[in-house]
């Protein structure tokens, strides 16, 4: 039945599902995957490597972690020449906003103007949808470090730790069980409509967040044990003059995160 409606991104099937997007998005389910985790003092992502051969040379700068602006960065999992075609409108849009307004662009505005340039490769005829899920991590001065999650239908949202790419849903339910502190509140303030039972999620730190990242990558990567050649840490923070700092770790940082993850994996063990 699928086979009269999927050769055409803007043709609903009876059921309501376009199935082009369908397709996009288990492509990116079948990409390397890529965690986001949002922190008290910045935002972490981490990004599984995917070596297809020891010959092949290796890139002069990230092929997972891109810059878009200053104060913005995103994180690609799917086909990264789709991805390059996406990232080169949200530099132009963050450039032209700043240029404009002198102020820079807000990170949900950037967000929202990418995704509005994906949706509207599924609905038109002609055009395939992009094969390349983000996630957005940025800061600005009215709602501070942000996460963002986007996918090729043009949705997106906002998280605190989200995981995009291969066993995906493995990496959420570590996040949910591992992710902050649940802290009580008392029963004078607790609502009756508080979805969380009156529990407040403390953020962890940079450190924290980075450890956690791991473990999901070890996780979701397929029983393959983590290294720092297989796998991508970034971070960005503020620096003493409130300006945002982008940093990738290198191999003898990611390394000892790393080792830091496997001791306490051993102790936990033999507890």
């Amino acid at each position: 039945m699928a086979r009269r409606y999927d050769s055409s991104t803007t043709t609903f099937s009876p059921e309501g599902r376009l199935h082009q997007v369908e397709y996009a998005i288990e492509a990116i389910n079948n990409a390397g995957t890529s965690v986001g985790i949002l922190a008290r003092d910045g935002v972490v992502m981490a990004s599984e490597r995917k070596i297809t051969s020891g010959l092949l040379a290796p890139a002069k700068t990230s092929e997972k972690t891109y810059k878009l602006c200053p104060h913005a960065t995103c994180t690609v999992a799917g086909l990264t020449a789709d991805a390059n075609i996406l990232i080169d409108q949200a530099r132009l849009r963050a450039g032209r906003y700043a240029y404009q307004y002198q102020e820079p662009i807000p990170i949900e505005n950037l967000v929202e103007h990418v995704c509005n340039y994906k949706q509207a490769y599924t609905q038109y005829g002609g055009l395939r949808p992009f094969g390349v899920a983000f996630l957005f991590a940025g800061y600005d001065e009215t709602h501070g470090f942000q996460l963002y999650q986007s996918d090729p239908s043009g949705n997106y949202s906002g998280w605190k730790a989200t995981v995009i790419g291969a066993n995906n849903q493995a990496g959420k339910s570590l996040l949910k069980t591992e992710y902050g502190v649940k802290k009580e509140t008392d029963g004078d303030e607790m609502k009756t409509d508080d979805p969380t039972g009156g529990e407040e999620i403390e953020l962890p730190d940079l450190a924290e967040a980075c450890r956690l990242a791991v473990k999901v990558l070890n996780k979701t990567m397929d029983g393959a044990v983590a290294s720092p050649e297989k796998l991508e840490l970034f971070t960005m923070s503020l620096d003493e003059e409130g300006n945002c700092v982008h940093k990738i770790l290198n191999a003898k940082e990611s390394g000892e995160i790393i080792a830091q993850v496997e001791a306490e994996t051993q102790s936990a063990g033999d507890t």
